[in-house]
């Protein structure tokens, strides 16, 4: 019941709270003072450059995204192009040559080498130690590209006043092996103008080629393991002389395979890889040494060679092998690779084993000779050539010499080959072999007095002697062994111009021979090689040959030849009495001739002079029983020689050069006839025999049988003719 009571206040059910609820308090409204803002200019710029900042952030963060992106994409893609690493080892464009000698050892190398295969898992510890010393010490560190190396490199190039990117690249293996491989594109024939042009185009150094490796770089990261990128590195670096990959250049200068190279030689190989062609050790030894004693103290360094290792390297430093220190034959292995197809030497895609005629003795034996003779006797400010062949009886070369340095690139001018020059006296002895093979004997008489000739559209010709005198008669000998024009040229009129340069021809001299009665004097001109493969028809007993070096070709993956011996013995030209008889007669050229200088002591040779006009050529050929040597001397530009004819300095550097072949070697007599009545000299031989229908001293050495002596084939026209010019 409601009370009405005054002054009481109403009965009001008190408000319920929660156990453990708070009382609520009124919030107190809290109210946002703006920040202060600046007024005026200043504050807008500072909002305008809060604008912007927060602008450029964004596009740099999105440019960022989308350059990962992109080189995500572009490394998957690479990534997936990138083929079995065993088709990476081998990219030659050209193959291999590889020249082996008369004994089956190596002596000089042709196109890109590449020794084989190997593995860096293999290789001796020490070039592995010497390559990451040198080339790139985080190498298993790294993911394909270095920034650090990269600052480093910069900073480098701007201390020594260059650009960024000139000089040192900071480039890691892998990018330095994504550049071997060219990025992955191959060279084709069709699209660059040469290898050479394809591969420096590889070795662009752009600042968007960079980009390019460095992507490519982390491809081959992803794809295969440290260890097959290294792989990959050894077997296609160029490491000069023609060779590409660490295999070939072990072998091609220490004659030993990669596995099993020392820490010096190690070196030495890593060294090459900043410049090949600079330190490699055939062309300077010493700078080659000293780029190692650097990678030397590099391994040391990086504590791959302990302090007493590192000091026994640098007091043993890499030598080179027997064969690469000679550098023999370089004149030689030209003339071989230029005699056989190209498509096997020059421009091969295989590797390819060439075995030759090739003696490395006599080799050194011409060389060593021609320097004695130019230091000892020719003004060191001369400027004249020399040529030197040497050859078996067969028309196998032993030994070639194009010039008085060969200089170790490949191509050079050779002389011996190359050099097509008067022969002078050299062509006379084909005249005296024609006029034997018609059936003149050595002591008939000829005489020596003024003749002229009729030459049609020229006048009157009228040949001399080198002495401008006349000694009248003499006897064929003599005048071969005096080296008599008029005889020389009546002789080879009596039996017909045309015979000569039949018998000449067919003994090896192809160019064109003159048609003049000047024919007799060697007017026409020869090279050198083809003089001394004409020499040796008439050691030979008369039977042509064809010079070769070549033995026979093959693969280097077969045991089968592709090409055999191309050259040797052709067709009988004279009888083997003629051949003999001629010898007889150039033994007396030596003898008591113009080719004294060249006797040999204790041992019989034959040989010619021969001296062009003007002296603008001086040759000396000649032969002892076992060997032939033609020596030829003379300016590239047909400047005359001062001094000197075929019986001065040609002739010693002849001598000197078979005193050298012939060392340790028995002496074999010349197969000679000796005329009835005349003997040897006793010095040096016995009493010669009488011809009884054998010839004695053959190569062989027993007596052959021949049959008699031919008769003259031409009747009673050559027989007037021989009346008119012999005196007896």
């Amino acid at each position: 019941m409601a009370s009405s009571g005054k002054g009481k206040r109403p009965l009001v059910a008190h408000r319920r709270q929660t156990r453990g609820t708070p009382k609520e308090t009124p919030r107190k409204t809290r109210t946002r003072t703006p920040r202060a803002r600046r007024q005026g200019p200043i504050g807008w710029v500072a909002g305008l450059i809060r604008s912007v900042m927060r602008l450029f952030f964004g596009l740099v963060l999105r440019g960022v995204v989308v350059a990962a992106l992109i080189l995500g994409m572009a490394t998957w893609y690479l990534y997936s192009t990138l083929p079995p690493v065993g088709d990476l080892l081998d990219g030659r464009a050209r193959g291999s040559v590889t020249m082996l000698d008369r004994d089956g050892e190596v002596f000089a190398w042709r196109g890109e080498q590449f020794g084989g295969q190997i593995d860096a898992q293999t290789i001796s510890p020490n070039l592995r130690n010497a390559i990451i010393s040198t080339e790139d010490r985080r190498f298993y560190s790294h993911f394909g590209v270095s920034p650090r190396g990269i600052a480093g490199a910069i900073r480098i190039n701007l201390s020594e006043g260059r650009s960024a990117l000139s000089g040192h690249g900071g480039s890691t293996i892998t990018q330095q092996t994504a550049k071997l491989l060219c990025l992955g594109v191959p060279y084709d024939p069709d699209e660059w103008e040469s290898e050479a042009a394809y591969e420096e185009d590889c070795r662009r150094g752009s600042l968007w080629r960079k980009a390019k490796e460095a992507v490519f770089a982390l491809a081959m990261e992803a794809k295969y393991s440290k260890d097959e990128i290294l792989t990959i590195y050894l077997n296609r670096a160029y490491l000069g002389a023609g060779t590409r990959g660490f295999e070939a250049a072990a072998q091609r200068y220490f004659g030993k395979s990669a596995n099993d190279v020392s820490p010096a030689e190690a070196a030495m190989l890593a060294g090459l890889l900043v410049a090949p062609t600079r330190y490699a050790p055939t062309n300077d030894i010493e700078r080659s040494q000293n780029r190692a004693n650097v990678i030397v103290g590099l391994m040391e360094r990086e504590g791959y060679l302990t302090q007493a290792e590192a000091d026994a390297a640098r007091a043993n430093p890499a030598e080179l092998s027997a064969a690469a220190e000679a550098r023999a034959g370089g004149y030689f292995a030209d003339w071989v690779m230029g005699d056989a197809p190209d498509f096997l030497t020059s421009k091969t895609t295989e590797d390819v084993i060439l075995s030759t005629t090739f003696d490395p003795r006599i080799q050194r034996a011409a060389e060593s000779a021609l320097r004695e003779i130019f230091e000892t006797k020719v003004s060191p400010e001369s400027k004249a050539q020399a040529a030197i062949v040497v050859m078996s009886a067969d028309g196998a070369v032993r030994a070639m010499v194009g010039g008085r340095k060969f200089k170790g690139v490949a191509g050079q001018f050779n002389r011996a080959v190359m050099a097509n020059r008067q022969t002078g006296s050299a062509f006379k002895p084909f005249v005296f072999a024609t006029a034997l093979e018609f059936g003149f004997t050595p002591d008939d008489v000829v005489l020596d007095e003024p003749v002229s000739f009729e030459i049609p559209g020229s006048g009157e010709w009228s040949p001399s002697n080198y002495t401008r005198d006349f000694a009248g008669p003499m006897t064929m000998a003599t005048a071969l062994e005096q080296s008599r024009n008029v005889p020389a040229v009546k002789i080879s009129e009596a039996v017909g111009r045309e015979s000569v340069r039949q018998v000449a021809s067919d003994f090896g001299i192809t160019s064109d021979l003159a048609d003049g009665p000047a024919l007799a004097l060697g007017v026409s001109e020869s090279t050198l090689l083809e003089m001394t493969g004409a020499y040796a028809g008439i050691l030979n007993g008369g039977t042509s040959v064809q010079p070769y070096g070549l033995r026979e070709l093959r693969l280097q993956a077969s045991d089968e030849p592709l090409i055999g011996q191309a050259g040797g013995l052709g067709e009988r030209v004279i009888t083997e009495r003629a051949a003999r008889e001629l010898t007889w007669m150039m033994n007396q050229v030596i003898e008591n001739g113009t080719g004294q200088r060249a006797k040999l002591p204790g041992r019989e040779a034959a040989g010619k002079t021969g001296t062009t006009q003007a002296a603008r050529d001086a040759w000396f050929l000649g032969f002892t029983a076992d060997y032939v040597t033609g020596v030829w001397m003379g300016y590239d530009d047909n400047t005359p020689l001062t001094g000197v004819t075929g019986g001065g300095l040609p002739a010693e550097i002849w001598r000197e050069t078979m005193i050298r072949v012939h060392e340790g070697l028995p002496a074999h007599p010349l197969p000679m006839i000796v005329p009835q009545g005349r003997t040897t000299d006793p010095q040096i031989a016995a009493p010669a025999p009488q011809y009884d229908g054998q010839v004695t001293g053959a190569q062989s050495g027993e007596p052959r049988k021949i049959g008699p002596a031919p008769q003259p084939s031409v009747g009673d026209v050559i027989n007037d003719v021989i009346g008119r010019i012999f005196g007896n």
